[in-house]
């Protein structure tokens, strides 16, 4: 999960990275679907490395989707498809920082899912660990992220 129009570059390299690390480990790959910021980055890093990608699209049209999104999903429900993605998915890697990518922590956090923080946002990293102590964990690279998941599921 990350921001779409707002992502910086550090977040696109890590996204791409973390998509790429993702189809390594033969995981699919849950994205927002879109064709803009850490959902396109994450989708073009695990498609070039073949992995499947799956994106849970806002609205009900064809436009705006990425090309390297494998099955999309429309919704035709705006942000609430975040809850969607949230509940379709074993952890939640947030990417960066939106009010988009706060509300899909929020809402995973409520259903006790393990999130990962892989942003420079110390405001929101102070935030959610308060919040869910025992549920967030903070990570510095892609590569963390990936350790941290292998580590949750182990």
């Amino acid at each position: 999960m990350g921001p779409g129009e707002r992502a910086t570059i550090n977040d696109l390299q890590n996204a791409y990275k973390l998509g790429e690390l993702i189809a390594q480990q033969g995981w699919i790959l849950l994205t927002g679907g879109r064709n803009i910021g850490v959902m396109d980055a994450a989708n073009k890093g695990a498609k070039s490395l073949d992995g499947l990608t799956l994106g849970i699209l806002p609205s009900s049209k064809e436009d705006g989707i990425s090309e390297a999104v494998d099955i999309a999903i429309f919704t035709d429900m705006g942000n609430a498809r975040n809850n969607i993605n949230v509940l379709s998915s074993n952890v939640v890697i947030a990417c960066g920082m939106g009010a988009g990518t706060a509300s899909e922590i929020a809402l995973a956090l409520k259903e006790n899912k393990p999130v990962i923080l892989l942003t420079d946002d110390k405001e929101s990293k102070n935030f959610f660990k308060k919040l869910s102590p025992e549920n967030v964990y903070i990570v510095e690279s892609a590569l963390d992220a990936i350790a941290t998941v292998q580590e949750y599921l182990a």
